[in-house]
């Protein structure tokens, strides 16, 4: 039974893009019914020959949103991502539609496995390394092919994330909440490591506002969710909040404090430099690249991270309230409103207390009188009986 699929490869215009599409266009097996390529550049530039492809163009609004653009022009019972910098075999188009074909309506997707080449001669770099982490990664959309009636029902991509970071874990445990079932394929796909420039790892660390969102979405235990290991942040809140506290000492004239606190700055900063120098090649340029970015990466990532929970502040956070950021205008109007309370409450008791005095002092007054009243009494009614009112004894 034939396979009825397209490919939707969303592209930012690399050159290896003419890979994929020859695989895709000129490899062995049954041919897709379609083959889509996204355009997700802000402005629209020259691609490599795409031959039979139709072109559609996102405007720059990230991968999630150029794959809902693809899979909802499709109209095929399965709808194969590609990324444009994979190496699919040439066989590729048998090897999917062997995985595809015989598949149950609960299978909502077939995910390839991910091989990442890593140097035979050396040690990888630290951005090999984390490159060669998608080998292991759940679910990524490099090379992921899922049933078009389970991203209906899953809503697609959530194009909120506006990176190639995060946006396929989210759609899977959406879709496998809709009741389908994502399997493993046999195809294999490599994905090779790009080029990458001097601050590259820096600039990874956006991806913690993406965190950000993610939290929210899938509550607290996120990170257990989607498979991912255990986040640095913690560390980098520790170590930004370390520098900042000896910055802000130093400028007070607290030298101690300054130096203690600077000193932990620095064992945590050069605790984290060692980690990602010690599996390297450990030349010059991969030693200088981590010292300097590992200066640089927990401030950015604590600053993503903050920006992140303040974009998405209006996300409902699964499983509970959580953790949210507090914007300072709102701490000032909570501190502003907690203020008048107390005044209010002050003020009502000190109301309370002088009306408590003044019914004292009336009450005091009122006895008096009518002790005076009495004591009066007292006294005639002795002056006729004889008493001496002021020893009480009977006159003679």
């Amino acid at each position: 039974m034939s396979v009825d699929y397209a490919v939707v490869i969303p592209t930012v215009g690399r050159d290896s893009l003419r890979v994929v599409l020859n695989a895709v266009e000129h490899g062995v097996g049954p041919p897709p019914r379609e083959i889509i390529v996204v355009d997700d550049r802000p402005e629209a530039g020259p691609l490599p020959p795409t031959h039979s492809a139709r072109v559609l163009r996102s405007g720059g609004r990230g991968p999630a949103a150029a794959r809902n653009a693809g899979w909802r022009a499709a109209c095929c019972e399965w709808v194969a991502f590609l990324d444009d910098d994979v190496v699919p075999p040439r066989d590729w188009k048998l090897r999917l539609t062997a995985d595809l074909a015989g598949l149950g309506l609960d299978v909502g997707a077939s995910q390839a496995r991910i091989v990442v080449p890593l140097p035979e001669d050396r040690r990888p770099t630290d951005w090999e390394r984390g490159t060669a982490g998608l080998a292991d990664a759940r679910w990524i959309t490099a090379d992921m092919a899922y049933r078009r009636a389970a991203l209906v029902h899953a809503g697609g991509f959530d194009e909120r994330f506006p990176r190639a970071y995060r946006e396929d874990a989210e759609l899977a445990l959406r879709v496998q909440a809709h009741g389908y079932r994502i399997v493993n394929g046999d195809r294999v796909t490599t994905h090779p490591v790009r080029e990458a420039e001097f601050f590259a790892s820096l600039k990874q660390q956006r991806g913690n506002a993406d965190d950000a969102l993610v939290r929210r979405l899938l509550g607290p235990r996120w990170r257990e969710r989607i498979g991912g290991a255990p986040g640095r942040l913690p560390w980098h809140v520790a170590t930004t909040g370390a520098g900042g506290v000896a910055v802000l000492c130093g400028l007070l004239g607290w030298w101690k404090a300054a130096v203690a606190f600077g000193g932990a700055w620095a064992g945590l900063t050069g605790w984290f430099a060692a980690r990602r120098i010690a599996p390297g090649p450990q030349t010059r340029d991969e030693v200088a690249r981590m010292v300097v970015t590992s200066l640089a990466i927990p401030p950015a990532a604590c600053w993503h991270r903050l920006r992140g929970e303040v974009r998405h502040r209006a996300v409902p956070v699964v499983g509970g309230p959580g953790r949210g950021v507090v914007l300072v205008a709102d701490a000032l109007g909570r501190l502003r409103s907690r203020v008048e309370l107390r005044a209010a409450a002050r003020g009502a008791g000190t109301a309370d207390r002088r009306g408590a005095a003044g019914r004292s002092a009336e009450s005091a007054r009122g006895s008096a009188k009518a002790d005076e009243r009495g004591a009066a009494g007292k006294s005639g009614a002795g002056r006729e009986a004889g008493i001496d009112p002021g020893t009480g004894t009977v006159r003679s």
